[in-house]
C-alpha cells in the first residue's frame, strides 16, 4: 500500500509540475535579456538596406511586441527606447528610416548598459577574441600578394567590422577613429592599379595593433575636438583648388585628411543622410588613391567632390537664423503696432479728448499680456512629449504657415505705404471708436491692433526659434525691444513730423525678404525629415544665411513668394 501511494505521490507531484508550467502563459524574455530587440532590429536595418519595406515593417512589428510585453517602468532610458521606436514609425523614405532604425539600436544599446552595468575590461578581452578570425582572414587574403583577392578580403573584413565595432565605439571613440582610419588607407591602396603590398602589409599590422592595444586598455588615439562639417567642406575646397592647379599629391594629401577626421564628424552625416554617409565613406579612399595616379580624371574626381561639399552643406543649417531676423520679426510687428497707438493718441489729442488715451495703454497692456500667456502656451506645447519626436515635421509646417502669413502682411503695408492709404486707414479705425463715445471700443482698437501684431509674433517666432541658438534669439528680442523704445521715445516728441508711410514701404520689403528665407529653410527642414522629396540641382551653391538650398522643390517655394510680390506691385499700379 505505502509503495502505491508513494508512485501516486510522485506521479501526482509530476502531474501538477507540468499543468504548472502549462497553465502559466508564454512570458516575455526578461527584462535583462536583449538578443530578441537586436535580432529584430538588426532585421530591419538589414532589410531597409535592401529596400524590402514589407520585411522592415515586420521586423519592427515584431520589436514593439517583445518591447510592450516587457512592460518596463519609466525611466530616461526607457523612454528614449520609446520615442525612438515612435521615429521608427513615423520615419519616410529610405535614409530616414535607417537614420530612425540606426537610432533605436543604439538607445536599447543605451538602455542594456544602464540597466546591466558592464565590465568593460571583460568586454575588451571579448572584442579581441571575436576580431580575431576577421583579421587572419584578411591578413591571409593580403599575404597572396593578389589584388583581387585582396579586395576582396578587405570587402569581407569591412562587411565583418561593422557587424562587431559596437564596443570599440561604446568605450573609445578614438580607437574606433584610429581603426577607422587605418582601413580608409587599406581601401586606399587597394584602390590603386598596382598595390603596393609593402604598404598594405604595414597598415594591417598598424590597425591590427591598434585592436589588440584597445582589448588590452591601452589608449589607441584620441578624440580630435574642434572639427566639423565646415572642416570637410574646407578640406574639400582646398583640394579642388589643388586641382585646378594641377598639385595632385596636394590634392590627395588634403582628402587624406578628410579621411583622417572622418570619425570625429560622421554621426553629425549618418543620423540625416545614411546614403551620404555610406558614399563618402566608400569613395573617399578612392578619390585619394585616383588622385596618385598617372592619368587623373580631374573631371569626373572634381564632380565628385562638388557634389559630396553640396550635400554636406545641406545636411548643415541647424542656425539657419541670425539675432537680426528675430529681431527684424518684433521690430516690424512691433512698430506696427507702436505707430498705430501712437497715431491713436495724436488724433485724441487734436480731438481734445486726452482723458480717453488711458483706455487706449489698458488696452495695449492686455494685449502684450495675453500675447505672452500665448506665448508660454506655445513653448509648452513645442516641448511636451506628444510632439518631441515630430519637431522638425512640424517646425517646417509651422514655418511655411509663417511665411504665408508674412506674405500677407507684406501685401497689406504695402497697400498702406502711401499717405493717403494710411491716413484713411487710421482715420476709419478712430471715428468707429468716437462714433460710439465708448472706452471699450477705445481699449479694443488698442487691444487688438497689439494682440494681432503679437500673435502673428509668436507664429513667425514658431517658425524660426528652433533653428537658431537661445543667446541669439534673446539677443535679437533684447536689440528690438530697445529700438522700440528709442523710437517711442522719438515718435512722442515729434510725432507729427514723421513721414508714417514711408515706413511701411521698407518693412514691406524687409518683410518678403525674410519670407524669402523663412520658405527656403522650411521646405529644406521638411526635406532632411523626408517628408518632402528632395531634388538636387547641381552646381548650384548653398546660401542658407538666405534661406537658399539648391532644389527645384525650394526653389519654386520662392519663386511663387517672387509672382505674388510682382503681382502686388502690378495691381497696386494699375489701381493708381
Amino acid at each position: 500500500m505505502k509503495h502505491y501511494l508513494a508512485r501516486f505521490s510522485s506521479l501526482l507531484l509530476i502531474v501538477s509540475l507540468v499543468l504548472m508550467t502549462v497553465a502559466r502563459p508564454v512570458s516575455a524574455a526578461p527584462a535583462n535579456d536583449y538578443s530578441h530587440f537586436y535580432i529584430s532590429i538588426s532585421d530591419a536595418i538589414m532589410n531597409s538596406k535592401k529596400d524590402d519595406q514589407n520585411k522592415v515593417d515586420e521586423a519592427v512589428f515584431t520589436f514593439k511586441k517583445d518591447w510592450q510585453d516587457s512592460k518596463r517602468k519609466s525611466t530616461p532610458a526607457v523612454d528614449a527606447v520609446n520615442d525612438a521606436l515612435t521615429n521608427v514609425e513615423e520615419a519616410r523614405g529610405h535614409d530616414s528610416r535607417l537614420s530612425a532604425l540606426t537610432e533605436l539600436s543604439k538607445s536599447i544599446s543605451n538602455l542594456e548598459k544602464d540597466e546591466n552595468p558592464v565590465d568593460e575590461k571583460a568586454e575588451r578581452a571579448a572584442f579581441l577574441k571575436t576580431m580575431t578570425p576577421g583579421l587572419n582572414k584578411l591578413e591571409a587574403g593580403l599575404k597572396m600578394k593578389d589584388s583581387e583577392k585582396a579586395l576582396e578580403a578587405y570587402t569581407e573584413f569591412n562587411r565583418f567590422w561593422t557587424l562587431n565595432e559596437k564596443p570599440i565605439r561604446k568605450f573609445d571613440m578614438g580607437a574606433y577613429g584610429h581603426i577607422e582610419v587605418q582601413m580608409s588607407f587599406l581601401r586606399m591602396e587597394l584602390a590603386n592599379d598596382k598595390p603596393n603590398f609593402n604598404t598594405l602589409d604595414d597598415t594591417f599590422k598598424t590597425l591590427k595593433q591598434g585592436v589588440v592595444d584597445f582589448s588590452n586598455g591601452k589608449e589607441v588615439g584620441t578624440v580630435k575636438k574642434g572639427y566639423s562639417l565646415d572642416s570637410l567642406i574646407e578640406l574639400i575646397d582646398e583640394a579642388n583648388q589643388n586641382i585646378d592647379d594641377e598639385k595632385y599629391a596636394d590634392a590627395s594629401a588634403n582628402i587624406k585628411k578628410f579621411i583622417t577626421i572622418w570619425p570625429n564628424v560622421e554621426s553629425d552625416i549618418s543620423t540625416k543622410n545614411a546614403s551620404l554617409y555610406s558614399s563618402i565613406e566608400g569613395n573617399m579612399p578612392v578619390i585619394a588613391s585616383d588622385l596618385m595616379k598617372d592619368s587623373v580624371k580631374v573631371e569626373a574626381i572634381q564632380k565628385q567632390l562638388k557634389d559630396f561639399k553640396q550635400q554636406i552643406q545641406l545636411v548643415q543649417g541647424d542656425q539657419n537664423y541670425t539675432m537680426w531676423d528675430a529681431a527684424l520679426i518684433l521690430l516690424r510687428e512691433g512698430l506696427e503696432a507702436l505707430l498705430i497707438i501712437l497715431a491713436l493718441v495724436a488724433f485724441l489729442k487734436k480731438s481734445e479728448q486726452e482723458h480717453m488715451a488711458k483706455w487706449i495703454y489698458i488696452g495695449a497692456g492686455v494685449g502684450i499680456g495675453l500675447s505672452a500667456i500665448a506665448a508660454i502656451l506655445m513653448s509648452t506645447f513645442f516641448n511636451s512629449d506628444t510632439v518631441a519626436s515630430s519637431r522638425e515635421m512640424i517646425e517646417g509646417y509651422i514655418g511655411l504657415a509663417a511665411a504665408a502669413m508674412m506674405i500677407g502682411v507684406g501685401i497689406w503695408m504695402h497697400s498702406k505705404s502711401s499717405v493717403k492709404s494710411w491716413n484713411a486707414y487710421i482715420s476709419k479705425q478712430m471715428n468707429h471708436a468716437m462714433s460710439k463715445q465708448s472706452v471699450w471700443a477705445m481699449a479694443a482698437i488698442s487691444f487688438l491692433s497689439v494682440f494681432r501684431e503679437g500673435a502673428e509674433t509668436l507664429i513667425f517666432y514658431a517658425g524660426i526659434a528652433p533653428k537658431m541658438s537661445t543667446s541669439q534669439f534673446a539677443l535679437g528680442i533684447a536689440i528690438a525691444v530697445v529700438i522700440l523704445a528709442v523710437v517711442a521715445f522719438v515718435l512722442l516728441k515729434v510725432s507729427d513730423k514723421i513721414p508714417v508711410h514711408r515706413f511701411f514701404a521698407v518693412a514691406t520689403v524687409l518683410i518678403y525678404v525674410l519670407a524669402f528665407k523663412i520658405i527656403g529653410v522650411s521646405i529644406h527642414t521638411l526635406q532632411l525629415t523626408d517628408r518632402m522629396s528632395t531634388s538636387v540641382i547641381s552646381g548650384l551653391p548653398v546660401y542658407p544665411q538666405i534661406g537658399f538650398y539648391p532644389t527645384w522643390e525650394t526653389i519654386a517655394g520662392q519663386f511663387i513668394l517672387l509672382l505674388l510680390v510682382v503681382g502686388t506691385i502690378l495691381f497696386k499700379r494699375k489701381n493708381k
